[in-house]
């Protein structure tokens, strides 16, 4: 007998986009780009797609010989092999705005569309990333998390919030880098979700800048990693894809001395990082309740990369 499965806490984000949806729809919702789509040949897609998992499991391989390493030497190796996590996956990374000085504490937040945007960010900012608890107790890649220093947030336990925002405070306070999703589940790149505000507490509390960051895809919709998209099908789609670019966008930093109120911090962080086609969206929208790729049961560790966090 199947288990129905139980119901997401009440105060978790979901988001409306799916992949039959317009605005997640794949490679491409509009008829004339999606006629014009031809997709890469299927050996050059398997060749992709193989040394895209020889070179994350590299990485699994040589991380206990560089985590003892200084975090700047760390920082850089990590940087090189995320880099080439990407490229071997087919995407091409750009970088536009001003990279942060090394060894400044800052807050790192961004939009969240796909699985892609971890290795993406870890790219170009390399630092501590924030994940759900059950990641921890993922074969292979639980370890590798906590290896990398990943800080774990139960979602469904908010009186364990306030230890999860004061553990990243320390990360903070100790100068390093905290990466965070605060839409809390992954959107379409077309719509977007509202920043959840708990975590931005951390940089209230140290006095550190908040580094957004813009995550953008061309062609739309082909990273997308939403509602019941299984990982299997988001791998082959993103290699099959010619010319997936992804743009990351280093935007002005916002200094939480300016917002001393973690709401009023996070809403400046969203202004910056959803462009305006969002921001109706992501007051509106994110009110109607959907399944999120986030909120499904699944087997698969990499159905959920982000953490949740409450308001």
């Amino acid at each position: 007998m199947n288990r129905a499965a139980p119901a997401p806490s009440p105060w978790l984000p979901t988001a409306p986009c799916t992949p039959g949806r317009r605005c997640a729809a794949h490679p491409d919702p509009v008829p004339a780009a999606r006629a014009a789509f031809r997709p890469a040949p299927a050996a050059l897609a398997c060749a992709r797609l193989a040394a895209g998992l020889a070179t994350v499991l590299l990485g699994v391989v040589l991380l206990p010989v560089v985590g003892p390493l200084p975090a700047a030497a760390r920082y850089a190796l990590v940087r090189l092999w995320t880099r080439a996590v990407v490229r071997v996956f087919g995407v091409r990374l750009t970088v536009t705005g001003v990279l942060p000085g090394s060894g400044r504490p800052a807050l790192v937040v961004a939009n969240h569309v796909s699985w892609l945007d971890v290795p993406v960010v870890a790219a170009v900012l390399p630092g501590r990333m924030i994940a759900k608890r059950e990641v921890r107790g993922w074969p292979v890649l639980g370890p590798l998390a906590a290896l990398g220093g990943t800080l774990f947030i139960d979602r469904d336990g908010l009186r364990r919030l306030p230890g999860t925002v004061r553990e990243v405070a320390g990360a903070l306070a100790g100068g390093g880098r905290v990466t965070v999703f605060p839409e809390g589940s992954t959107w379409c790149g077309r719509d977007g979700g509202r920043f959840r505000p708990a975590l931005f507490q951390a940089a209230v509390d140290t006095g550190s800048d908040v580094q957004p960051v813009r995550i953008g895809y061309r062609p739309e919709g082909a990273a997308a990693y939403v509602g019941e998209d299984p990982l299997g099908a988001s791998l082959w789609r993103v290699v099959r894809t010619p010319g997936l670019t992804v743009e990351i966008r280093i935007l002005d930093p916002i200094s939480a001395i300016q917002y001393p109120d973690r709401r009023l911090l996070a809403a400046a962080a969203q202004q910056a990082v959803l462009p305006a086609p969002y921001r109706a969206v992501a007051s509106d929208s994110a009110k109607r309740p959907s399944v999120s790729v986030h909120q499904r049961v699944s087997s698969n560790p990499a159905s959920a990369s982000s953490a949740r966090t409450p308001s």
